[in-house]
């Protein structure tokens, strides 16, 4: 009977590890359902779970140990957020678990409105959905779309307004004040920051922020296309908060592997061995499409706190 149960089990495993839909398995850059949805829209539609698990009571790829932490779509829990109107947010990462800053989603619905950061506490947003309006203390005024981002410095006035429906990532820290220098406020996107020099590394490198003492912490866009993967191992004294945008992969942190899609955020205390990887795609899948480079598996925002 036992070897009877084990060979079902073998071939139970053998089944799904060459099921198109697996944890790992790449999509196809052909498919029309991903074509016709807007950008970054698997943040809020996870699709790793396998199809005989996403029913199953109690079942969630979110890890929480005592240097890192995985919370999967499937366990956030939004609630009203303090001073915000008509907003619900989840927050994922906090001082709870170790972090030195705060990062949650805020889902903006109809005629909703930003609370202020504490006193002292810097604030980032970058838009996931919908068009949010950012206002200063002049009352100027500007509108962030998909991809774009604000940085307001410590004790800066502003509002972030929404007339629709809109979805934002935040992050939040005190800020660690160092003389002769002052951060300033500012509004940019992705598209506009250039790709930089990674030496020995594959993918590619955006960085939100200026690279200047002022600012404490810096935000990452990085590409990773199929088969790419993080090539140093990193043992660090930064910590870092994480959003995959887009796409799917592997990420090892400490001595454990984990496999990851959109919507997954990640918390990386300082001084653990981490690593990421893109699987390549299917032999079936079309590489390139009209001549096109091939859109990225894995698109990754990182905090980086020093």
């Amino acid at each position: 009977m036992r070897s009877i149960f084990l060979l079902l089990l073998i071939l139970g495993l053998f089944k799904y590890a060459f099921a198109e839909e697996g944890f790992c398995s790449a999509p196809s850059v052909l498919s029309t359902d991903s074509k016709s949805k807007p950008l970054y829209w698997k943040v809020d539609n996870p699709t790793l779970s396998p199809l005989h698990l996403q029913d199953l009571p109690g079942f969630t790829r979110s890890v929480y140990k005592r240097d890192h932490a995985l919370i999967s779509p499937e366990s956030h829990v939004y609630s009203p957020l303090p001073d915000w109107i008509n907003t619900s947010g989840a927050y994922l990462i906090s001082p709870a678990m170790g972090s030195h800053f705060v990062m949650y989603l805020a889902k903006l619905k109809e005629n909703s409105r930003s609370g202020p950061a504490l006193h002292d506490v810097e604030r980032f947003i970058f838009v996931l959905q919908g068009t949010v309006t950012l206002t200063n203390a002049a009352g100027l005024s500007q509108l962030l779309k998909v991809d774009s981002y604000a940085y307001f410095p410590p004790n800066f006035e502003h509002s972030i307004e929404c007339d629709a429906l809109a979805t934002i990532v935040v992050f939040e820290r005190r800020y660690t004040l160092l003389a002769n220098h002052v951060p300033e406020p500012l509004v940019n996107s992705t598209d506009k920051q250039p790709i930089l020099e990674t030496p020995g590394e594959i993918f590619e490198l955006r960085k939100l922020l200026p690279q200047s003492l002022a600012y404490d912490f810096n935000i990452h866009i990085m590409d990773f296309q199929p088969g790419e993967f993080l090539n140093v191992k990193e043992v660090h004294y930064n910590q870092h908060g994480l959003l995959l945008l887009e796409g799917q992969g592997i990420y090892r942190l400490g001595d454990s592997w984990y496999p990851v899609q959109a919507g997954d955020v990640i918390w990386m205390a300082p001084v653990r061995p981490t690593m990421v990887c893109c699987p390549r795609e299917n032999k079936n899948t079309v590489s390139s499409v009209q001549g096109h480079k091939q859109k990225p598996i894995g698109i990754v925002m990182l905090m980086d706190v020093r």
